[in-house]
């Protein structure tokens, strides 16, 4: 039984994602914290936020610890909140990109990271073994605490954070797509008190339709939204607002690697990229690599999840890192990825630069990159099967130090994601069609 996958715990709602599994996940809180010690919980706009949250709150309690309860709030919210009220843990419920059918929880352990995968073990082997599990007694039970003010707090942590990084907006006309998600109400506030002209769409959560064709996931209606009303840039955020893509004023699609080039390579001209190093997954596109090598940054990767880039981050003293989907992570100012933060931070660059968004970054070479999913019930089967290694083996020997191959299981869903990268894009389709075709073969039949 393998409950955390890539980003904490994730499914179906009253199916994988229960108020039962959620009550014992809030006693399993009890392995990695002490008595009285304070845990923050937050929640997206999906309607069965409310729910899962109220059972973790109530299984932190019953172990002796005191639960405090946010309004909706972006995931990036818990580690600064966690500083601010000196709280030792922090869970979300929230399936992030996912649609209103799923939930999910994730936890931020005291150093504002989530947690790794030897902690995420232990709470796993409490909640299926039950070993040590103990009700404390009745007088040892924990408060549940409502925080009403969740939403103030964070962007007053935010503004404090970022300081005199703080752009002035005056003059910008921005389209928002908040995703129907955590961010529907914080972004727009903060973005317009800055100055800035906006159009906001993915602003009227209704509980069932987070996600649903708006946001990060779905950039068509933003795309045509800064081209008919000629807004200098859109900016989406997904479900749980720890990540943001942005359409430039042409309509164009500007991803995480794109942000992660243009951002690192102002931040080394202003002399504040030390060390030069910029940390990302392997699943960025290899055109990145080879730009920041060619100004003098170097990118390393981690595996994927923005968990493991915020480790790498540490590990190498990094300010700058994140993923193709999104999230950007800079450590100056948040643990984890802040969609709000990578927002502003590309608009300071804007505005700094006094460049178009789709000038910025322009230098950065991309290489085309297709990814094919295989579904599949065998996902365990895959890394043990010799005979597809020997497939990958012989396609990249075929692609060259022009190219790479990356095939790997999902964390969330039951599929190999097949991604394949070349100089030449039907090349690049050929492969990777072939090597899913492949793929599909021997662990479907």
């Amino acid at each position: 039984m393998d409950l955390f996958g890539t980003d904490g715990i994730r499914g179906e709602v009253n199916e994988d994602i229960t108020p039962e599994l959620a009550l014992k996940l809030g006693k399993s809180t009890s392995v990695i914290t002490e008595k009285g010690d304070s845990v923050l919980v937050c929640t997206d706009t999906r309607q069965s936020g409310r729910s899962l949250q109220y059972a973790l709150a109530s299984g932190i309690s019953s172990v002796g610890r005191n639960a405090y309860i946010m309004n909706v709030l972006p995931t990036p919210g818990i580690p600064l909140l966690m500083d601010r009220l000196d709280a030792q843990l922090g869970a979300v419920v929230s399936a992030s990109h996912n649609l209103a059918q799923d939930n999910g929880i994730k936890f931020f352990g005291s150093d504002g990271l989530k947690l790794t995968p030897n902690v995420e073990q232990k709470l796993e082997k409490f909640i299926i073994t039950g070993d040590g599990e103990r009700w404390v007694n009745w007088e040892e039970i924990g408060n549940i605490f409502a925080i009403e003010d969740s939403e103030d707090l964070y962007l007053e942590s935010l503004k404090e954070r970022l300081g005199s990084e703080l752009p002035d907006l005056t003059g910008l006309e921005l389209n928002l797509d908040c995703a129907h998600g955590a961010t529907y109400h914080v972004a727009p506030r903060i973005i317009s008190e800055l100055g800035a002209e906006l159009n906001a769409i993915g602003v009227d959560p209704s509980g069932f339709n987070i996600n649903q064709n708006c946001g990060s996931t779905s950039l068509d209606r933003l795309k045509k939204k800064v081209v008919s009303q000629g807004s200098d840039l859109g900016i989406a955020f997904d479900g749980d607002g720890d990540r943001a893509l942005f359409v430039d004023e042409e309509g164009n699609e500007v991803d995480g690697d794109r942000v992660l080039y243009f951002a690192a390579q102002y931040l080394k001209e202003q002399g504040e990229l030390e060390p030069p190093v910029v940390v990302s997954t392997i699943m960025s596109n290899l055109g990145l690599e080879k730009s920041l090598s060619r100004i003098g940054i170097d990118l390393v990767r981690t595996q994927v999840g923005d968990k493991y880039v915020a480790q790498e981050m540490l590990k190498r003293d990094a300010i700058i890192g994140g993923e193709q989907s999104g999230h950007v992570i800079f450590r100056d100012v948040n643990t984890t990825g802040d969609g709000i933060v990578t927002a502003l931070m590309v608009l300071k660059v804007l505005k700094a630069t006094g460049k178009k968004l789709s000038d910025l970054g322009s230098g950065m070479l991309r290489y085309p990159q297709v990814l094919e999913n295989v579904p599949t019930d065998n996902k365990e089967d895959f890394q043990a099967d010799d005979k597809i290694q020997t497939e990958i083996d012989k396609w990249e020997e075929v692609l060259g130090e022009e190219g790479r191959i990356l095939v790997r299981p999902s964390g969330t869903q039951d599929v190999i994601r097949v991604m394949v990268e070349g100089k030449n894009q039907d090349h690049a389709e050929k492969v990777a069609g072939k090597l899913g075709d492949y793929i599909d073969s021997v662990l479907n039949g």
